[in-house]
């Protein structure tokens, strides 16, 4: 009987021997797991930098842009206030004929300095002898104006030619060509106004002019004959005959 209790009991202790053999082969003892969490640091550490590398190669293009893109005051340079031209940098001398849009030719008679609200302003002097006017024009603002030279005599020569050809004349209201008329003259082209005088003309077998007309015409010939005695170096009333005279032959060469 006792005999089979001590083999029972060697049994029992081989078995708990067994059980902590195989305990002990699956659980690492200290050193390894020194080792093991030594592996495990230098792993996280080389994988930190390239985590990193990832996370910036990974931004969205629209982010690169707007951290790009240049604020509004540095993409926008203050403008910068272009230098007002002076008397000696004009084309215009004393002297010299001008055309002003709504008043024809004139002549410069000076070009004056002025202090106006404190800053230094430049004019022109025109004169316009007829009209017994003087006209100052700002030197910056001249060209805006329409301010300009004489007319060539090739551009006088096509505004001859215009006078010579066939009248137009529109079926529309009055008030409306007569818009379309004064507009023309107040432009300062030669040849727009020579359109007006063409159009306009009338001889002694033509209907009479109403009165309006009448003005237009005469505003139409005035201002087209001083710009060719300004041009061809004569006085008015003979560019005016001149101009009657080409109106009159082609009438009669149309009767």
């Amino acid at each position: 009987m006792a005999t089979k209790k001590s083999v029972t009991a060697a049994k029992i202790r081989a078995a708990a021997r067994a059980q902590a053999k195989s305990a002990s082969r699956g659980k690492p003892d200290a050193r390894t797991r020194l080792v093991a969490r030594g592996k495990n640091d230098a792993r996280s550490k080389t994988t930190e930098p390239k985590a990193k590398s990832e996370m910036k190669s990974s931004k969205s293009p629209a982010v690169k842009l707007a951290a790009n893109k240049p604020s509004p005051a540095a993409a926008k340079p203050a403008p910068t206030k272009a230098p007002e031209p002076k008397a000696s940098d004009l084309v215009f001398d004393k002297g010299d004929f001008v055309v002003y849009p709504t008043h024809g030719v004139g002549r410069v008679v000076d070009i004056e300095e002025r202090q106006i609200a404190g800053h230094k302003l430049d004019l022109f002097v025109i004169s316009f002898e007829q009209d017994r006017m003087t006209l100052r024009v700002p030197v910056a603002k001249a060209k805006v104006s329409g301010l300009r030279k004489l007319s060539s005599r090739k551009i006088m020569d096509s505004a001859l030619t215009t006078l010579k050809g066939r009248s137009r004349v529109s079926r529309a209201m009055w008030n409306r060509r007569a818009q379309e008329y004064e507009a023309k003259i107040n432009s300062g082209d030669p040849v727009s106004i020579a359109e007006v005088v063409r159009d306009l003309h009338r001889n002694a077998g033509q209907p009479d002019q109403s009165y309006s007309e009448r003005q237009i015409y005469e505003a139409a010939l005035d201002r087209l004959a001083r710009e060719l005695a300004a041009v061809e170096r004569i006085d008015k009333d003979t560019a005016t005959q001149k101009l009657q005279g080409v109106l009159n032959t082609i009438l009669k060469q149309a009767a």
